[in-house]
């Protein structure tokens, strides 16, 4: 769709000339950096990526508050847009295996957990607004398809952060 590809070359177009369709992991850099995240009812935390491309793998380091708290390793999945996500904690202990998925400006992560016998889904959405500003909703299910939202915010990059 060229709507489509018109909408990530201006969103991601300004990463610089070593990043674009040939490369899997192309959007995936919009995330790496500073962001500010505000939630109601909350104080606003620091979130920063540190992102890094090797062969088949993207990783992204993430810190809260200047502490370390997982690495999200993400790998190409089936069609464009679609990858495999795992989460590792600090500790060494990894999640199950996610998705994520791209189109347009939507990014919807999509993960379960089995808590005693009862399957738990999890989905987060990200919104992009731009480069710098991202609203997120991150809700839960029993059946897969009723949603209740748990949490949602905002994800801004300081003015003069770095990417």
């Amino acid at each position: 769709n060229l709507r489509a590809l018109a909408l990530l070359f201006f969103v991601f177009g300004s990463l610089g000339s070593a990043w674009g369709p040939s490369d899997p992991f192309w959007t995936l850099w919009l995330y790496n950096g500073t962001w500010q995240v505000t939630r109601k009812d909350q104080p606003p935390q620091t979130l920063v990526n540190r992102c890094s491309s090797f062969g088949k793998f993207f990783a992204c380091e993430q810190s809260v508050n200047g502490a370390s708290v997982a690495l999200l390793i993400f790998v190409p999945g089936n069609g464009t847009g679609h990858f495999f996500t795992q989460s590792v904690k600090t500790d060494g202990r990894a999640g199950g295996r996610g998705e994520l998925q791209i189109e347009h400006n939507t990014w919807t992560y999509l993960s379960n957990w089995n808590d005693g016998g009862k399957t738990i889904y999890y989905r987060t959405t990200n919104v992009y607004d731009g480069r710098n500003h991202i609203h997120f909703e991150q809700a839960e299910s029993t059946d897969n398809k009723t949603w209740v939202v748990k949490s949602s915010g905002d994800e801004v990059h300081p003015t003069g952060s770095k990417r």
